[in-house]
């Protein structure tokens, strides 16, 4: 995995599609799934599918509705830029198999033959030039209702999936790709392999690309150079804080319950400032990235509470990003309220509580030479001794005079 992935931390999902037309799921669902929900005609999308537009519009004709009237590439650029991201993956195909791009794979199923007749993928990523977040994506392996694939899986991931990741690739040169909807098959039906050996050895992007481990029914979570977790979840029903990973790995997950935009969900499903950053610390703290999801309207605006809690987390690493921003593991036992990062010599013990009284940090042994500075503040710090362990006491800080909120880092130094 190449190390700048390692070191990013933090990148941002976008699902943006057709599915962001209805914009609908049941509570707690997925709405980037409309398309497979409305053939079940007992799923709450389908009975307001026929409420809303009729039983005879199918989920094809939304492409009318996807008219991206109010996207701006440049906008989004700035916005990743100023919430502290180092890469997004845009979904440049999802499992209805409709691309945000012009494919000779995918003939008047994209956005460039039909719709808003534009280039999603090109836009993004020329925006995304000179602004220090790198442009990636995510394309799903298989097509729900793709005549070949439902005939032959193996002949579509050759005839089909293949050529057009190849196309994808050497067009925009991706920094990421991240597959899904491998679950279907083994990896040998996919010729996974034999892919993989071409993006390695032979693409345009051989050396930095980052690819995940969604490659086939028995790869997630076991084999790959990253794992990508979901909601939690890295494979079945195994938790993250209940294992140890022994590699990088990125968590994805929306800030409400869905990736794709589901209009229905109120402020009770999306996760607040505070909830995110401590989401993203406690990955960090255990080597992972954080891939966080927003999902865009269908007229190309980015809801404004997704951009409230993207601005916030900015804000947040704009003050505090050196104890995020290529660390590495410092300890696998958390301790309950600090998160540790390491940097070189340097530790990081990033408090959930307002930096009052003291504090005792159990997994850092005292040195009478340790020095410690909050990053948020320049107040002067105390470090004694506390059973062996480091003890942080602070003087009165006014929260008025403190550059951040929600959490505070603590940078820990040796020197004389």
């Amino acid at each position: 995995m190449p190390k700048w992935f390692g070191d990013a931390k933090f990148g941002i999902f976008i699902h943006w599609g057709l599915y962001s037309v209805p914009a609908y799921t049941g509570r707690g669902e997925y709405a980037e799934w409309y398309m497979q929900q409305m053939r079940n005609p007992e799923h709450p999308s389908r009975k307001f599918h026929d409420k809303t537009y009729g039983p005879h519009v199918k989920y094809e004709d939304f492409v009318s509705g996807f008219k991206a009237e109010l996207f701006d590439a440049n906008a989004w650029a700035k916005l990743f830029q100023k919430a502290g991201a180092k890469y997004i993956n845009l979904v440049s195909k999802h499992h209805d198999g409709f691309c945000l791009y012009p494919s000779a794979y995918a003939w008047n199923w994209n956005s460039w033959d039909v719709g808003p007749h534009r280039d999603f993928c090109m836009e993004l990523r020329e925006a995304m030039e000179g602004t220090g977040v790198k442009f990636g994506v995510y394309h799903s392996v298989y097509e729900w209702f793709h005549p070949l694939y439902l005939r032959n899986p193996e002949e579509y991931a050759l005839y089909h999936l293949h050529p057009m990741l190849k196309e994808l690739i050497e067009r925009y040169q991706p920094w990421t790709l991240f597959t899904d909807g491998e679950w279907d098959h083994p990896s040998d039906v996919w010729h996974s392999t034999e892919f993989l050996t071409w993006l390695y050895n032979e693409s345009s992007v051989r050396d930095f690309i980052v690819p995940n481990d969604r490659w086939g029914r028995e790869t997630r979570g076991h084999l790959g150079g990253n794992f990508t977790t979901e909601y939690g979840y890295i494979s079945g029903h195994q938790k993250i804080e209940d294992i140890v990973l022994d590699r990088p790995f990125e968590e994805c997950r929306g800030i409400g319950k869905s990736f794709g935009l589901n209009r229905i969900e109120t402020t009770d499903d999306y996760m607040s400032a505070k909830e995110l950053l401590e989401t993203l610390c406690s990955l960090v703290a255990k080597g992972g990235n954080f891939l966080l999801n927003i999902g865009p309207a269908a007229d190309g605006t980015i809801p404004v509470i997704m951009e409230e809690r993207l601005l916030q987390m900015g804000s947040w690493l704009e003050v505090n990003g050196d104890a995020i921003y290529g660390t590495e593991i410092y300890t696998k036992e958390p301790q309950d309220g600090i998160y540790y990062t390491k940097k070189g010599e340097k530790i990081y013990a990033i408090l959930t509580r307002f930096p009052f009284g003291s504090v005792t940090l159990d997994k850092v042994p005292y040195s009478p030479y340790r020095k410690a500075r909050l990053l948020s503040h320049p107040a002067d710090i105390t470090v004694r001794e506390n059973d062996g362990k480091t003890e942080l006491v602070f003087p009165p800080i006014d929260p008025e005079d403190v550059r951040c909120q929600w959490l505070y880092a603590v940078e820990l130094t040796e020197g004389n």
